[in-house]
Order: C-alpha cells, then structure tokens, then sequence
C-alpha cells in the first residue's frame, strides 16, 4: 500500500501515526521524536549573525526533563542557553564538555556537521 508522505494540503506526515507533523499524536506522548536515537551535537553559526552556538538534538526526554538538562549542561559550561523545539542551544563552543557531560549521565551522543 502506497502511502503519502507529503502533501500540500497538510505538509510533512509523520511516518508513524500518518498525521502532520504539527499535530502528530507519536510526538506529544513520549515528549519529542526520537529519530534514530543517537543524540548529535553540533556547532551552528548560520542565522546568528555571527555567534555560535552549540546545539544538541535527538533527545528522547520530556520537556521538563529536557530544561534539567539544558539548566545543567549550561551551568557545567558558564554560559546561557535555550531549549527551543526539542533542541537545546548552548551558546559558545561546548562540543567537548557537553559530549563529557551527556557521556556521563550514560547518553550515548556523535558529533555532526
């Protein structure tokens, strides 16, 4: 059975529940999409005029597990930071420490980009 993927009267369907990703029931049950499970970390510059900032995707945590943990990881590296759509930014380069820090909590993580 052919399914659609994309249509432009919804956008983007999500693989599992067939709904659009905007209002995909898979997403708010277990609080983020868990991708293919591996977290990434990487360093973005584009669209900050600038500044860079060091993010951390593919969490699989609720959002108040979610801001502990971007409270921590901000904390543990001296800087400020956000949890903005599932993505916690850390502003500055902490590739390094936040590779150590997530090791440690046992989350296994990659560097990307």
């Amino acid at each position: 059975m052919a399914r659609s993927v994309y249509s432009s009267e919804h956008g983007r369907l999500c693989p599992d529940c067939e709904q659009p990703v905007a209002s995909c029931r898979c997403k708010t049950a277990t609080g983020a999409s868990a991708g293919d499970g591996r977290v990434r970390i990487r360093l973005e510059a584009k669209g900050r005029r600038g500044k860079t900032v060091t993010t951390i995707s593919g969490l699989a945590l609720d959002p108040a597990s979610l801001r502990d943990l971007a409270a921590e990881l901000k904390r543990r590296c001296g800087s400020g930071g956000a949890v903005k759509a599932g993505i916690v930014e850390i502003q500055g380069d902490h590739r390094d420490a936040v590779e150590q820090a997530l090791e440690a909590r046992g989350i296994r993580s990659k560097r990307a980009g």
